[in-house]
């Protein structure tokens, strides 16, 4: 075994992964290019951010417990209030801070 084998291994397991997501995102493009955009479609489209923030999030908001759902509350109060992801992130993370602190 040469020395630069597992180099190798690994660049070919990059390249792998890149061509792979390539492929992916190519293949979602031109999929939807053959897809009419009906109003129904255009609404699934529209929904379709929120729907994976939910699908990742609250997976990890049930194992993590209710510092998490207050630093989710927050979140989700400041982006009604101030429209901006930047602030409602900062939100979330000083009451998930807030809230560990105090011992929860």
């Amino acid at each position: 075994m040469s020395a630069l084998e597992p180099f190798g291994m690994t660049l070919l397991a990059l390249l792998a992964m890149g061509v792979s997501t390539f492929l992916m995102r190519a293949g979602g493009y031109w999929l939807m290019g053959h897809v009419p955009l009906t109003p129904r479609v255009h609404r699934m489209l529209e929904a379709l951010p929120g729907s994976l923030v939910v699908a990742i999030v609250l997976p990890i908001a049930v194992k993590s417990g209710a510092v998490a759902f207050l630093a989710i509350a927050a979140a989700a109060a400041m982006m009604i209030l101030r429209r901006n992801g930047f602030v409602a992130v900062i939100a979330g993370l000083l009451v998930a801070v807030l809230a560990r602190s105090a011992g929860l």
